[in-house]
């Protein structure tokens, strides 16, 4: 059974009337480019949109490739089967260019609803149009505002996002309510490890690559990505390996694709310092801080620890939603 759209402020359903979504209340919805918007195009997310439409293919696997990168995290950090999730209602929050669902779609029979904050979705469009129309359900909307009914899914994913979002907790809760009672919830996010965690130039420079404009940004990293990554090189072919973290660009050990070209190399470095240094918002937490959220949110975690997904690893919680006790203490669903 497919989901159908709501209002995220009233619950109200919606029906496609034109290029709009409409309410019984009236309230209405643009559909633009084929994707409905249930948040202002541009927002906070702004520098995701113009990094993933940029960067639209860079971390897309190749057709039918189960052990690529993508595919190879995804499936490491979930423990899901194609079994389980063949006929499944899955929501995927924070898509970006749609590397994660092209790995869904592609290797299991699951119904995706994707979401994004910023116009990444379009990027994810192109990349998966062969499965719009039958098992790829688009929208743009808010983590706060999701536009699905309360325990709809019988899967959540929310994977490299919620360290990027306002306010850590109330995404987490905002995932737990659209999973259905006994239903899975999966996401990953940077971890606080220790004090030396901040010690790092993504955070030491943030206060002054907020200011520039993206296009600066981005033009600084591409006209300094080459010289930045051979000082990567040096740094490690002399021992000093643990000082790369002072340097302001991307980690090319153990964290990249094996048999990239130099070219290849490049993009990924390029897109991922970009990807440090652009979001309005970054803010690791403790592994075991998450599962307390998860917990305070109705949810038992099943998992809390780190999955190593062959470049590199995650910090991972999953967890299911539990039943809700209502007004007479009865457990509801």
């Amino acid at each position: 059974m497919t989901i159908r759209y709501v209002n995220p402020h009233n619950q109200l359903p919606l029906e496609q009337v034109s290029d709009v979504l409409r309410d019984a209340s009236g309230a209405t919805f643009s559909i633009v480019r084929g994707i409905p918007r249930f948040c202002e195009v541009d927002n906070y997310t702004k520098s995701f949109g113009r990094q993933w439409n940029r960067f639209r293919t860079t971390q897309i696997d190749q057709e039918g490739a189960i052990d690529a990168p993508s595919s190879r995290r995804l499936f490491a950090e979930t423990n899901w089967t194609k079994e389980e999730l063949a006929g499944a209602n899955v929501l995927e929050v924070g898509s970006g260019a749609g590397r994660f669902s092209r790995a869904l779609l592609e290797h299991t029979e699951a119904r995706l609803y994707s979401v994004d904050y910023s116009t990444a979705v379009e990027a994810n469009l192109k990349n998966n149009q062969a499965w719009s129309s039958a098992r790829l359900f688009l929208s743009q909307a808010s983590i706060y505002e999701l536009p699905f009914p309360d325990g709809s899914f019988d899967k959540v994913l929310c994977l490299g996002v919620l360290q990027h979002t306002p306010d850590f907790e109330a995404s987490v809760k905002a995932l737990v309510s659209k999973a259905k009672v006994g239903s899975e919830i999966v996401v990953d996010f940077y971890e606080i490890r220790g004090f030396w965690t901040k010690l790092h130039a993504k955070y030491l420079l943030r206060p002054i690559t907020r200011r520039l404009s993206q296009e600066r940004l981005l033009g600084l990293i591409e006209r300094n990505a080459d010289r930045l990554i051979a000082a990567s090189r040096f740094l490690q072919r002399i021992g000093l390996g643990v000082l790369r973290r002072f340097l302001p660009v991307a980690d090319i050990y153990g964290t990249l694709p094996a048999g990239l070209s130099e070219d290849g190399l490049r993009e990924w470095v390029v897109l991922d310092t970009f990807d440090m240094f652009s979001p309005a918002f970054d803010n690791p937490q403790r592994l075991k801080d998450v599962a307390k959220m998860f917990e305070r949110a109705g949810a038992q975690v099943t998992f809390c620890g780190h999955v190593d997904y062959g470049i590199g690893s995650a910090a991972v919680v999953r967890a299911v939603r539990l039943p809700i006790a209502g007004a007479s203490g009865r457990l509801e669903a």
